[in-house]
């Protein structure tokens, strides 16, 4: 566990050691204003709920988690400083794991930045807690599956671009695949199959303030999925 606190905490502090991670805390707090206050038509409607914040989430992570995680390897790689963390006496999945963890806190401090909009929506109103709970909490795993995929892609390419590109594709195919429109071009037998792969639908489920335990173990099985696909590619980068 100490050598996955070390990582992370390398890691977390070398955010804050570039200007990335307050490029990207500005613009994601400016576009959460910018949804909360105009797109949502919040002094019109006269509601006190996130619900439009919650629903733009996973569209907004969709470039600024990539935009995160498009150097965590890559960058590494292109310095050759990634052949020097590997033989430290630590264990792949504990250096994948500690580069997640630092994701995730950064990721937390920038969702926990738009604590002072729930506070205003309190504030004015009786907004529903268990749906902003939720949405909170459904926030956290969406950014935490983009981030787990934007690793694994970064631990692919010594491009940050490329990285960054394709970790926009997949998370953006991982999230629209059960759309109807898409649902309705499928086979009837495939259909239920797609349809739980779909990350939108789960997150939906919890935008309406509802959380699951499915949602709650898809989110898990899928991180899980992407960051032993980072540890073999770790691995099969050390024994090559």
């Amino acid at each position: 566990m100490s050598a996955i606190a070390s990582v992370a905490k390398k890691e977390f502090r070398a955010f804050f050691q570039s200007p990335i991670a307050y490029v990207f805390i500005t613009l994601f707090l400016v576009l959460s204003l910018w949804i909360f206050f105009f797109l949502s038509n919040f002094f019109l409607v006269g509601q006190s709920t996130l619900r439009t914040l919650f629903d733009w989430i996973p569209i907004t992570f969709l470039i600024f988690v990539p935009a995160v995680t498009m150097r965590m390897w890559a960058e590494e790689q292109k310095l050759g400083t990634a052949e020097i963390l590997l033989t430290f006496p630590v264990r792949d999945w504990e250096v994948v794991l500690g580069k997640f963890l630092a994701g995730l806190a950064f990721l937390a401090v920038a969702i926990l930045l738009t604590l002072p909009l729930a506070g205003t929506i309190a504030w004015l109103g009786n907004p529903d807690d268990g749906a902003v709970i939720a949405g909170y909490i459904g926030s956290l795993f969406v950014g935490a599956t983009y981030l787990a995929i934007g690793l694994w892609v970064s631990s692919l390419t010594q491009n940050q671009i490329v990285a960054f590109l394709i970790s926009i594709i997949i998370c953006f195919v991982l999230y629209i695949v059960g759309i109807p429109v898409i649902l309705a071009s499928l086979p009837d037998w495939l259909v239920p199959f797609v349809a739980n792969l779909s990350l939108g639908s789960h997150y939906d489920s919890m935008g309406r303030g509802v959380i699951d335990s499915r949602d709650i173990l898809y989110y898990v099985s899928i991180i899980f999925f992407f960051l032993f696909l980072n540890v073999q590619t770790i691995a099969s980068r050390r024994w090559s």
